[in-house]
């Protein structure tokens, strides 16, 4: 955790600046707001702020409110007694509860339900509330960090964000900016990866080649440190460091240097087209269209994943995965 995390709070002048606002912070209690795009490394910032204030010694918990549904989330955060439903067949603490003393980090807060952030919003002015199916309130003492990926100013004037709850988590914000912001960090954190995958997979790999290093720093990344983790996994477990590479490219819209790969559509006066040209036209034609659907289905559903998956009837962590390849946060970033 050192190691990255030195990465991870050096080189970048933005990067630098918020490792000093954590050095004040972490020195008090105040709740913070962690902002960026998906995979930028908000946990990291949020670790880094607990192990650095007065309760490092205490639990770190974490609970990721997009990943638990709606029904869910409020016996997880808070806790149940005995018989507060069916299936409650013995009393358990909250999240809240099993972070006394230490901090607890909500991730994506801005998914929690309305129904819900009256409860939260009361925790966070009285550091108190009571299990389900309980009668008195139970008295915390946890540190709150949350983040989000999302707009919640505009979430909050739609109605899908309550305007008391924002102000209190937002006594004081972070914004991690986005990897392609930061390429001075990206050879040191693709070493790292290499480096952390080869001795946790065993396996004896090669340096990363010029090519891919040079590959990287070139890239966008939109799926920032998430995306950059998973394709050295890739490049170290299977050795797909050429696959890896024709990907970025194709992503890039640049020529991969193969003759049986294409990068845009085919105009109506190339003659000679082979069965390469046909099968690549076909993908990209393809992903183009659900990368259409994709958006026009989020559009509609306000961004309610859950809502979305539904919908375009795929599982939850694949429509997260798709939203990520194509990049669609960013997308809806540029727009708000």
């Amino acid at each position: 955790m050192n190691e990255i995390s030195n990465i991870f709070f050096s080189a970048n002048p933005k990067m630098i600046k918020i490792r000093t606002i954590i050095n004040e912070i972490a020195k008090t209690d105040i709740t913070v707001l962690i902002k960026g795009e998906s995979g930028t490394g908000k946990e990291l910032v949020a670790q880094a702020i607990h192990s650095q204030s007065h309760r490092h010694e205490k639990p770190f918990i974490k609970v990721n409110c997009a990943a638990i549904p709606m029904g869910l989330l409020e016996s997880e955060l808070f806790g149940f007694e005995k018989g507060a439903f069916t299936g409650a067949h013995m009393k358990k603490p909250g999240k809240f509860e099993l972070a006394h003393g230490g901090t607890i980090l909500l991730n994506d807060i801005g998914e929690i339900d309305v129904s819900i952030q009256a409860k939260l919003l009361q925790v966070l002015q009285d550091n108190g509330f009571s299990r389900l199916g309980g009668g008195g309130d139970i008295f915390v003492d946890s540190r709150v960090i949350a983040t989000t990926k999302d707009h919640l100013e505009k979430s909050m004037l739609e109605g899908r964000f309550r305007e008391d709850l924002f102000y209190r988590i937002n006594a004081m914000s972070i914004t991690v900016p986005p990897l392609r912001e930061r390429k001075e960090q990206i050879l040191p954190l693709s070493e790292y990866f290499f480096d952390l995958y080869k001795v946790k997979y065993g396996r004896k790999a090669p340096s990363l080649s010029p090519d891919t290093l040079s590959t990287f720093e070139e890239y966008h990344w939109p799926g920032n440190l998430r995306e950059l983790d998973n394709m050295i996994k890739r490049i170290v477990i299977f050795e797909e460091e050429e696959t890896v590479l024709k990907e970025i490219t194709q992503k890039k819209g640049g020529n991969g240097g193969d003759d049986d790969r294409i990068d845009s559509p085919v105009r109506g006066d190339q003659k000679e087209i082979g069965p390469f040209y046909l099968k690549d036209v076909g993908k990209k034609a393809a992903e183009e269209a659900e990368k259409q659907i994709i958006q026009s289905t989020l559009n509609e559903t306000h961004w309610n994943r859950k809502e979305a998956a539904k919908l375009l009837r795929v599982s939850y962590k694949a429509l997260l995965y798709k939203i990520q390849r194509y990049g669609l946060d960013e997308i809806r970033g540029s727009e708000s």
